[in-house]
């Protein structure tokens, strides 16, 4: 999923990037875990969001090349970071008002049911 080498590139177009800078220094299990923790609903937007982009055909078919220059790609792949973030975003959040929602129905569970009648 996350490929580390590309971040071994001496080009001068990315030493002065401090987002590449940050991500050389950190240990390669770093990014791993951190490319690992999209869920595969997350996985599976973004690929068919760029395939969507790319125009993907089967490759059993068809012998596809995709020719592009250096700054298009660059803004593909950073369209699939903030989509990515989106969607992270978006997952924890209906995560939390499903929890939030369980919550507030056990506990107006409770106010049905008014116990037992003391006198």
């Amino acid at each position: 999923m996350f490929n580390p080498e590309f971040l071994t590139s001496d080009n001068e177009a990315i030493s002065g990037n401090s987002l590449i800078q940050y991500l050389q220094e950190q240990s390669p299990d770093v990014l791993q875990r951190v490319a690992r923790s999209a869920s595969g609903d997350i996985q599976d937007i973004i690929r068919h969001n760029v395939q969507g982009l790319l125009g993907m055909l089967p490759g059993d078919q068809f012998d596809v090349k995709i020719q592009t220059s250096r700054d298009n790609l660059a803004g593909l792949l950073a369209s699939a970071m903030m989509t990515g973030y989106f969607l992270r975003q978006m997952e924890q959040r209906m995560e939390l008002e499903g929890a939030l929602l369980g919550t507030a129905n056990r506990e107006l569970s409770h106010l049905d049911d008014p116990g037992e009648l003391r006198l």
